[in-house]
């Protein structure tokens, strides 16, 4: 196999080119900068008053547009985060004065204050199986646990009128605009960058796909509390420097209300730009300063039917539209990836060790008993396949291997491992790699990128850059060249084919290394031409690189063709065990798969 597929050219010159694609947004970063310094001195007092405000509210919308945009939890809760670090200051200035000390501790505060209840809202958002209905209930009800502390905190919180009055930072009105609106830049531009990098694309991979990144080994659980906590501490911040300019801290700053106002301004501007919701927030605090006394209702009339009709127009938001046309368009040069052989393969200690170890598996639901004293060994090397009629417990027994929480009963081991009550992440760790029954990949991301998520465990992502190689072990990149996945990818996910969509599942899968491959009907809906090449690529990895695997299909023929033994199940228990010829030349399986009835006392124990 060649070192490196020529997809690119080398990496300086590759280094070459990325110098001239930098010049632009270094000059649009600068342009922004010299506008934000220059603007003081060409607005109206009124409108610089209003832009200091609106960067702050724009800071605390960009950390909403990670959360939702990003990593895909509407989360109404950020206005709790930044009315914390409001309080904050306001508390701390108002009970022991205004000084050096005073600042720091009051930042302190707001940061230690927000990140702890960041992590405990986290903790309770996104245990294991959490959904994402559940996450942004439970940032809905924060904000509104925290205004009614605020409400009942007397002369200390200052109650339904909030802190007034206290000495703050005395600076002019203008400085104020420069600080506000540079800090905005910086945190925009720190956004992007970081949204760019390959962290940013696993973020956008929890997104698409939380339970493909779950089985790729990816603690999917805390890496959405690291977020939500850094985005908390951004936010606090934001309405830290919001109070200290105002001189104000009032329940208002931490309610539900500034939350969904928050929300609004993303979906309107564009989530996932980072871009579109500071426009969406500059503009609606800008608009509704203007029109709010003039039009105090029909205002919040006008901002409601603009998000109708944004949401059903251009559902991704107006910056969303013109980058999509953008796309469309073929604007801009694209990045390509080039692929080469990981560094190192994972060598096999013991080619014919003991792969899977079943004992006395049972799944109940009630009393209805799915699967029942399932048993059986599978070793490293054997092809096996799973056979059985719909509603067999085939898929169920799948889970139970992958995913410790799922059996009632019995024992599982992967590669002697005992998988105890652990989640699918701990026991990808084993050595286990699981393909689903419909192709499981992560929609919005290239293919590439899609591998480069699959490949974490042994190449951490980068934080504020994005890899021009993508290295993968000799099993994935066999069928990522023999798919023809290779000449697409720098292509979306989601333009593929139905065959493309599986090889690249179970590319990823590959990318694990791992010893265990269980497999759920990986040929449904495959052409003649590409069940062929899936069978051939299947029988290399368990002769050559001495996988096990562990085939559902329902195809005898295919499965008569590459398997080494077949195991048939039958109303949730172990009907037949046995070589290929003994199992499908078997009166049981004949009367299985005709419909004949066959009741328990047939079957064997």
């Amino acid at each position: 196999m060649p070192d490196a597929r020529p997809l690119a050219s080398p990496a300086t010159s590759a280094t070459s080119r990325a110098i001239p694609r930098l010049i632009v947004p270094a000059l649009l970063v600068a342009l922004a900068a010299a506008v934000i310094v220059v603007a003081p001195l060409l607005l109206d007092t009124y409108l610089v008053n209003i832009l200091v405000r609106a960067c702050f509210v724009a800071i605390a919308a960009i950390t909403v547009d990670i959360m939702w945009g990003y990593c895909g939890t509407l989360t109404f809760g950020q206005s709790a985060f930044f009315g914390i670090g409001a309080y904050a200051l306001a508390i701390m200035f108002t009970e022991y004065g205004f000084g050096t000390w005073q600042i720091f501790a009051a930042i302190g505060a707001a940061v230690a204050a927000a990140a702890a209840v960041a992590a405990f809202t986290g903790w309770l958002s996104f245990y294991p199986g959490s959904t994402p209905l559940y996450a942004s209930v439970i940032s809905l009800v924060v904000p509104i646990v925290l205004v009614q502390i605020l409400y009942s905190g007397g002369t200390f919180t200052g109650s339904s009128s909030g802190l007034v009055g206290f000495e703050s930072f005395d600076l002019e009105i203008e400085t104020w605009l420069r600080l506000a609106g540079l800090g905005l830049l910086a945190t925009a531009v720190l956004a992007l960058v970081l949204m760019r990098s390959d962290t940013g694309r696993l973020l956008a991979a929890l997104r698409d796909n939380d339970a493909r990144c779950t089985y790729l080994g990816i603690d999917t659980s805390r890496l959405r509390i690291i977020v939500l906590v850094l985005c908390a501490i951004i936010s606090a911040l934001a309405g830290f420097f919001y109070a200290g300019f105002g001189a104000v801290a009032a329940p208002e700053n931490a309610s539900f209300t500034f939350g969904t106002n928050l929300v609004i301004m993303v979906a309107l501007g564009g989530r996932g730009t980072i871009i579109g919701p500071v426009i969406g927030a500059l503009c609606i605090e800008v608009a509704s300063a203007y029109l709010a006394n003039s039009l105090p209702y029909v205002w919040e009339l006008i901002v409601g039917l603009a998000l109708i009709a944004v949401i059903l127009i251009f559902p991704d938001g107006l910056l969303g539209a013109v980058m999509r046309l953008l796309k469309r368009g073929g604007a801009g040069p694209r990045a390509r990836t080039m692929l080469r052989p990981a560094d190192a393969a994972k060598t096999v200690s013991n080619p014919d060790a003991v792969a899977i170890e079943v004992r006395a598996l049972g799944k109940h639901y009630g009393s209805l008993a799915v699967l029942d004293g399932v048993a059986f060994t599978a070793y490293r090397g054997e092809l096996l396949s799973l056979v059985g009629p719909n509603g067999a417990g085939k898929t169920t027994l799948i889970r139970c291997l992958s995913d410790g929480r799922e059996r009632s009963t019995g024992d599982v081991a992967i590669a002697g491992h005992d998988i105890a009550r652990l989640p699918p992440d701990r026991v990808v760790r084993f050595g286990l790699g699981r393909k689903f029954q419909t192709a499981s990949v992560f929609e919005t991301l290239t293919v590439a990128e899609c591998l480069r998520v699959a490949r974490t465990h042994a190449d951490p992502p980068a934080l504020t850059a994005r890899s021009a190689t993508l290295a993968l072990p000799p099993a994935a990149m066999s069928v990522v060249e023999r798919s023809g996945l290779s000449e697409r990818l720098d292509e979306e996910a989601r333009n593929l084919s139905h065959g493309l969509k599986q090889a690249l599942e179970l590319a990823m899968v590959l990318s694990l290394e791992p010893d265990v491959l269980l497999l759920d009907e990986p040929t449904a809906g495959l052409t003649r031409a590409e069940r062929q090449g899936f069978a051939d690529i299947l029988t290399a990895l368990a002769r050559r690189d001495r996988l096990c695997i562990l085939l559902v299909e329902h195809d005898l023929d295919f499965v008569r063709e590459i398997s080494s033994r077949i195991i048939v199940l039958h109303q949730g228990r172990l009907a037949l065990d046995g070589s290929v010829d003994e199992v499908v030349n078997s009166e049981l399986v004949r009367e299985i798969y005709t419909g004949q009835h066959v009741s328990h006392a047939e079957v064997p124990a």
